[in-house]
């Protein structure tokens, strides 16, 4: 392998997994359910990407978190929401082999929680593929540095050679804190000048792009 990077560190919803209307529909059913003041599907769609605390708290900043957070688990107890298996999209398998076979690291960073994130990758048949994964309730959430910090320090590799790629710019934000690069991909809900506002050195049409971009870099460094 050749290029500026060794570390490639992906975000899931919306990046990975083609999840923004199950997440949207779970979650408009849960607030039907549970009596919780109604929220607009573009509000919904605002936040995927950073943790379900946050999320919650800029829904509702009117009311108690914790007492929102009870409520909907509660709900999850009870009905096992959400029901809804994880999908990568079409192009990600593809990729993912082709960069692990270039000789990447490839990583997670997600604001999904622990349980949330294993369900996904069990789901979707792609645990084998990354050699670390970091989640929102294993350390400070999106937009804060800590989860690409934690996976920097994990793997022994320096900001100059991980690459963050997401699709928000909750993502590219948490790359800058942390003084890595940050590609941006349109699959998701922000974007593309929103997105290089928020950093992106590129915005690519989806993570199948990826092996050939970064194919194109490491030619230019020969």
């Amino acid at each position: 392998m050749s290029g500026p990077y060794d570390l490639i560190i992906f975000d899931w919803d919306g990046t990975l997994a083609d999840s923004a209307g199950d997440l949207v529909g779970s979650l408009q059913q849960a607030i039907q359910d549970t009596g919780l003041p109604e929220r607009t599907p573009a509000q919904m769609r605002e936040l995927i990407g950073m943790s379900i605390q946050d999320i919650l708290g800029r829904l509702w900043p009117e009311l108690d978190p914790a007492k929102v957070r009870a409520r909907l688990a509660s709900y999850r107890a009870r009905y096992g929401w959400p029901k809804t298996r994880a999908r990568l999209f079409d192009d990600v398998l593809d990729s993912l082999e082709a960069l692990k076979a270039a000789g990447y690291t490839l990583a997670i960073a997600t604001g999904k929680s622990r349980r949330g994130l294993d369900r996904a990758l069990a789901d979707t048949n792609a645990r084998e593929w990354f050699h670390i994964t970091r989640c929102a309730d294993e350390s400070a959430p999106k937009p804060a540095p800590n989860l690409v910090e934690d996976l920097l320090l994990r793997t022994a590799t320096e900001p100059s050679k991980a690459l963050v790629v997401g699709d928000t710019e909750y993502d590219m934000f948490m790359a800058r804190a942390a003084g890595v690069d940050a590609v941006a991909v349109g699959s998701g809900v922000h974007d593309r000048a929103r997105l290089t506002r928020a950093g992106a050195i590129a915005v690519l049409p989806s993570v199948g792009s990826l092996p050939a971009w970064l194919a194109g870099l490491a030619g230019g460094a020969e």
